[in-house]
């Protein structure tokens, strides 16, 4: 009877780019050994260094191009890399699927405050609150959003095919973070979505609303958009001026489409 053959053994991986925030100190930047155990494919490796799938966007092993299942032996070279921002990289293998048609996004319960930036922005952001990791990701698959969350065992979630990890603690630097790194600047749309659900908002006319509001309100102000979704109503309040400000801070153009 034939022996079977013998798996261990180790390979060298280098990270490359942001991906070595996800590596511990001793590893960003250069080359280092991991020991394999029962010839594991190279996603499994990676993923056991801390670095979600859905970060990955191409893999190389001893130079080729390869997919996620792609099996590990002693001695391989893996690198690899993030999203490339400037790189063509049509004749590599592509791990993560198309873009989607439309950016919609669902966050986990650690980011409201990022949702509700992404939606004074104009993106389409669920919220669903502390729900189970399994309803994000059902959210996530089923309705074609992109997952944001700072938890990465999250974003190994095999059935995750769209996700983003957020590196920052700060909800601006965050939104910031999340309209670069995914290139939405010319995307934002200021003021076109209610920051209680997220629907979109549609001017009203005062008489519709007048019987809703308060004396003040109806008396010096004259223009009004009434959430699609909830029937929340909203006008240039004293708000206006701190949400013009945050837009400022952002780096987007304040004005209304």
């Amino acid at each position: 009877m034939r022996e079977p053959p013998d798996l261990r053994g180790s390979v060298t991986v280098r990270v490359y780019a942001e991906l070595n925030d996800f590596l511990p100190g001793e590893l960003r930047g250069r080359e280092f050994p991991c020991v394999l155990n029962g010839g594991p494919s190279v996603k499994h490796v990676v993923e056991s260094l801390g670095i979600p799938h859905t970060e990955i966007e191409v893999l190389l092993v001893n130079g080729t191009s390869v997919g996620f299942g792609h099996r590990l032996r002693d001695g391989d070279r893996v690198a690899v890399y993030p999203v490339f921002e400037s790189l063509d990289a049509g004749p590599l293998v592509r791990l993560r699927p198309r873009p989607l048609r439309e950016v919609r996004f669902v966050l986990d319960v650690h980011l409201g405050k990022l949702a509700l930036l992404l939606r004074l922005l104009g993106f389409d952001a669920a919220f669903p609150g502390d729900v189970p990791d399994e309803e994000l990701v059902r959210i996530s698959v089923g309705e074609h959003r992109i997952l944001l969350t700072r938890d990465t065992m999250l974003l190994k979630r095999g059935a995750v095919t769209h996700g983003c990890y957020v590196h920052g603690t700060d909800p601006e630097a965050q939104t910031a973070e999340v309209l670069d790194r995914l290139d939405l600047r010319r995307a934002v749309r200021p003021f076109t979505r209610c920051p209680s659900c997220g629907a979109l908002l549609a001017d009203v006319a005062k008489e519709r609303i007048e019987d809703r509001l308060e004396p003040l309100t109806r008396r010096y102000y004259d223009e009004f958009r009434e959430c699609t979704a909830c029937a929340r109503v909203y006008w240039k309040g004293s708000h206006w001026n701190a949400l013009l400000a945050t837009l400022r801070r952002l780096g987007v153009d304040p004005r209304e489409e």
